[in-house]
């Protein structure tokens, strides 16, 4: 795999993976689409945005189907992630799960597993669901998603549990309650952060300093509220691009340098927590 030209973000173990990545959540689902994704994510891979996340749950299944296509003759320059079903978490459900995954994605191994929430499977079992496909060569890296400060403490209270390589969550600009406790644990484990829809899947408000900032700066909101994601330490975007111009555009938030004056502004907007608010969910 490559990181070439992307900052990047390290791993508990050290291995560094791309700041910015490609999320996949709703492609592969229109036939008339499907041209246009892949070209997206070879685009996306070539510009050096090598991390692919996806998800058995996305399109039941055809979005790693789709990811498997895109990846033909490029998986080695790959850092492929996905997620299983919480109801999938037990140790052997898991193990045909992410054989199902495998096959879809036309790949021997992922390089990150996550589980896609916590459900009512103990998280000792599925500890060691994640530990026997490692064992496997199956999966280099497991981790959580959607997991709040609380998950995480009982997590890592569990044997095994301090093996986990990242947290996925729901993190953007219009949506900071992750900044009062979850990313201040995260950074004194050394654990990074994945962001999902980092520009709130297009639910931004339409007025807002991102607006102005953006005019300033000759781009548009979106990639000023990109670029602010991608400026957290410790934090790492996956946004979704199903073209290769919005590929190309959330690739050029790398290069976005926002001032003091812009982060007073987007703070006076959209204001830091200042108490434990629930961790959101899309």
């Amino acid at each position: 795999m490559t990181t070439t030209g992307i900052a990047t973000v390290a791993l508990p173990d050290g291995e560094r993976i791309p700041k910015l990545g490609l999320g996949t959540w709703e492609m592969g689902e229109r036939p008339a689409r499907r041209a246009d994704e892949i070209a997206a994510l070879r685009e996306g891979i070539a510009l050096g945005m090598t991390l692919i996340d996806t998800a058995e749950m996305y399109g039941d299944g055809a979005t790693e189907t789709l990811v498997g296509e895109a990846l033909r003759g490029l998986r080695d320059q790959a850092f492929l992630v996905s997620k299983v079903y919480p109801h999938n978490a037990s140790r052997r459900a898991m193990q045909q799960a992410c054989e199902a995954s495998l096959k879809r994605l036309g790949t021997d191994r992922l390089d990150l597993y996550l589980l896609h929430w916590q459900g009512g499977v103990p998280i000792d079992e599925t500890i060691e669901g994640f530990d026997a496909l490692r064992r496997a060569g199956k999966i280099r890296h497991w981790g959580v998603s959607n997991f709040d400060t609380a998950d995480m403490d009982e997590l890592f209270a569990t044997p095994g549990g301090d093996q986990c390589a990242t947290n996925q969550i729901l993190y953007n600009i219009a949506r900071r309650g992750p900044e009062f406790d979850l990313l201040p644990w995260s950074a004194a484990h050394r654990m990074p952060v994945m962001a999902y829809s980092p520009v709130d899947h297009a639910r931004l408000p339409k007025r807002s300093p991102l607006d102005e900032i953006g005019a300033a700066h000759g781009v548009s909101a979106w990639r000023v509220a990109l670029a602010w994601v991608l400026r957290q330490p410790g934090v790492l975007a996956i946004p979704k691009a199903g073209r290769v111009e919005h590929v190309r555009d959330n690739h050029a938030a790398l290069d976005l340098v926002l001032s003091d004056a812009d982060y007073a502004a987007l703070d006076a907007f959209f204001r830091p927590p200042r108490s434990k608010r629930a961790l959101e969910m899309l």
